[in-house]
């Protein structure tokens, strides 16, 4: 019936996206999974909804994790990140203005950073 319609649909959607996964995906994997310190993640709109959740989920794992509105990063909110953690910034675009313009500031803390986007094409 219906119910078995509905896991079909998304067992395809799940065949569609490890086909998806590259040397990338194994990286940022490696990132979070080696990182000493949180692991903090930051998105605007869309991709801020999605962040609160990666964020909460990687908390519930027993990963120190919270979600840094990238606006607020750009307001100070950056203090509370350390050379010891990673950043994981989702953006659909991979050209969101507040992304881009935290992301020197990371580099200048010595911070992990993983970039993810729809487009699959880095953050500049």
């Amino acid at each position: 019936g219906e119910g078995k319609g509905v896991l079909n649909q998304e067992a395809e959607g799940l065949r569609e996206v490890a086909g998806k996964l590259d040397e990338n995906f194994a990286k940022a994997v490696k990132l979070l999974s080696e990182c000493q310190g949180k692991a903090i993640v930051t998105g605007i709109g869309k991709s801020g909804i999605v962040g609160r959740k990666i964020a909460s989920t990687l908390a519930s794992t027993g990963k120190p994790a919270f979600f840094l509105h990238a606006s607020e990063a750009r307001h100070g909110d950056l203090g509370m990140v350390s050379d010891q953690d990673v950043v994981l910034l989702i953006s659909n675009t991979g050209e969101t203005e507040e992304m881009l313009e935290i992301l020197p500031s990371l580099r200048l803390l010595g911070v992990g950073s993983i970039l993810e986007n729809a487009r699959r094409k880095s953050l500049r």
